[in-house]
This record gives C-alpha cells, sequence and structure tokens, in this order.
C-alpha cells in the first residue's frame, strides 16, 4: 500500500482489519529518499527530451501515482492500481509518460466488463479518451478485441451510434460518417474481425431485428457482446445508468493499451470492485511475467 502508515494503520483498525504481511510504503518519508532519486534519473533518461528536468522530476516522486507508476516500470512492483477523482484525468496522463503505450497504437482506453441477465458485454472506451477521432475508434477496438478474447469471448463487436448503417452523414469528430469509415478500414484491414456499424444500441443488441432490417450486416445471426462508443460521454452514462438501474455487475475500469499492468478506479468504488480490479490486475501481471508482454490488449494478428 502506498500511502501515510499512521493514516492506513487508523483507517484499518476501525473496522478491524488485520494489516498483517502488507507492506507500506510512503514515498514521502526520508527513507525513500534514494529510491526518488532513482525514478527522477531512470525517467530524466528515458522522456528528459519530453520535458522532464531532473529537479522537476524528484519532487513528482513524492506523489503516490508518480512513484506508483515507477515501481511498475523498474520492477519494484508488478501492478499498481491507482484512485481517480472524477474531475481529475491526471493519473492517465502519467500512465502514459512512465509507462508508455504499447508499439503499434497511439491511444490506449479501458473497457468494463458487466455481467447482466442476457450475458458478459464488453464495453469500451469507458475512461481515457475523451476526443474520439477515426484512428482513435480504431485502435480502441483492436485493443477491446484482445481483451476480449483473453476472457475467452468471441468478439461480436457493434461500434454504436445514434444512426444504421449510412442513415445519417454527418461528418467531424464522433459523428456517424466518422464511425462508418472506420468500420470500412476494419473490414478492410482486418476481415476476420467480427464487427460493423455504425448502428444504434437496440439494433445492435436484438440480432432478429437488425438481421430483417438490415441482412447484410457482417454480425448476422449472431449477439453481439462487445459495445464500442463514439465518445466518452456516452460509454460513461451508458454503462452508469445500466448499474444504477441494477441491471448488472461490472468490473473494471480495466487499462488496455499500456506497456504495463497499470489500472484506475474511482476513490469512490466499493470494495467489491477494487478487489474485482486488484483481480484482474494481479493475473494481467501473472501473464505479462510470462509471456513477456501484457495479453489483455494483444494485437489483432489475422
Amino acid at each position: 500500500l502506498l500511502g501515510n502508515a499512521h493514516v492506513i494503520k487508523s483507517r484499518a483498525e476501525a473496522p478491524g482489519l488485520s494489516l498483517e504481511g502488507i507492506e507500506i510504503v510512503n514515498p514521502r518519508e526520508h527513507s525513500e529518499r534514494e529510491r526518488r532519486e532513482r525514478y527522477a534519473r531512470l525517467l530524466v533518461e528515458k522522456s528528459g527530451r519530453k520535458g522532464f528536468a531532473y529537479r522537476d522530476t524528484y519532487e513528482k516522486m513524492y506523489g503516490r501515482n508518480w512513484f506508483g507508476c515507477m515501481m511498475v516500470e523498474t520492477g519494484d512492483a508488478d501492478a499498481f492500481i491507482a484512485g481517480t477523482y472524477a474531475n481529475n484525468n491526471s493519473i492517465p496522463e502519467i500512465a502514459k509518460d512512465i509507462i508508455g503505450i504499447r508499439p503499434g497504437f497511439n491511444t490506449f482506453a479501458t473497457l468494463h466488463i458487466i455481467n447482466t441477465k442476457r450475458g458478459v458485454m464488453f464495453m469500451a472506451d469507458t475512461m481515457i479518451n475523451k476526443q474520439i477521432d477515426k484512428q482513435t475508434l480504431i485502435d480502441i477496438t483492436r485493443l477491446t478485441k484482445g481483451a476480449v478474447e483473453y476472457y475467452s469471448f468471441d468478439p461480436v463487436i457493434a461500434m454504436l451510434s445514434y444512426s444504421n448503417f449510412g442513415s445519417d452523414n454527418t461528418q467531424g469528430v464522433g459523428a456517424p460518417a466518422m464511425i462508418s469509415e472506420a468500420v470500412a478500414e476494419l473490414h478492410e484491414l482486418y476481415p476476420d474481425l467480427c464487427v460493423d456499424g455504425e448502428m444504434q444500441i437496440d439494433i445492435a443488441l436484438n440480432k432478429e431485428k437488425r438481421d430483417r432490417i438490415y441482412p447484410f450486416n457482417k454480425l448476422s445471426g449472431k449477439d453481439v457482446n462487445t459495445l464500442i462508443f463514439p465518445s466518452l460521454n456516452a460509454a460513461s452514462a451508458a454503462y452508469e445508468a445500466y448499474l444504477n438501474m441494477g441491471y448488472g455487475e461490472s468490473i473494471g475500469p480495466i487499462q488496455i493499451g499500456l506497456n504495463k499492468p497499470v489500472h484506475f478506479i474511482s476513490v469512490e468504488a466499493p470494495a467489491r470492485e477494487i478487489f474485482n480490479l486488484a483481480t484482474i490486475a494481479s493475473i494481467d501481471a501473472a501473464i505479462s511475467m510470462k509471456a513477456g508482454t501484457c495479453r489483455l490488449d494483444k494485437e489483432v494478428t489475422e
């Protein structure tokens, strides 16, 4: 655990939790000076031409998020889970600067796994990309495809919008025409990828209706289990509404696309959600160490 040992112990005492066997590291303690210095030097060596001067970088190492990401980057830790606030998106940027985005991608993303009455659903991107252009949408789809396969599901992917298969040709970021162009490029580059759109969510989830009205769709006869949203607003609103109306239970946000296991979760998340994400992070780290890379977001290779 990263933080002030006195505060952590006092919070554990109230519900009667044991901290036996748990190491507490306070990045601000004098005892961590050598590690702060080492982390700062390493980051400056790696990213000095991105504006990381030593003195400022050393000061950053007093922060838990900077220190925690550097623990993972240097191998002092296998995975890191950071708490986030609704109005603060700094930790994903810190993770991107320190851990880096996987080769072959221009962005990273997060997904939620929703356990519903109709089965397991995957939703992306639910946290990271505020502005989604065509290339970002393609990257999110590729990353999500790999994650869904990791969990032993065959991804059947719907690219969502307010229109269906070109019924609205509005141009712009997140607009139907952009989504349609992304789908066309995915079909061309990855012909075996089961993805189609753009489509409304009722068309995506009702295969009988979808196949009757749009018989040419590439998902014909299949139940969609993966939803790719055109914007962060849409994704966040959808999964939050779903959960708060009691339709399912979620795991996430699960980070996909960074070089090492760093995950983010709201500081207001209940213990069960933190536990679920910690389990995912542990599996992520174990697979990464065994295979030499993270399989949660493996590349589309077909």
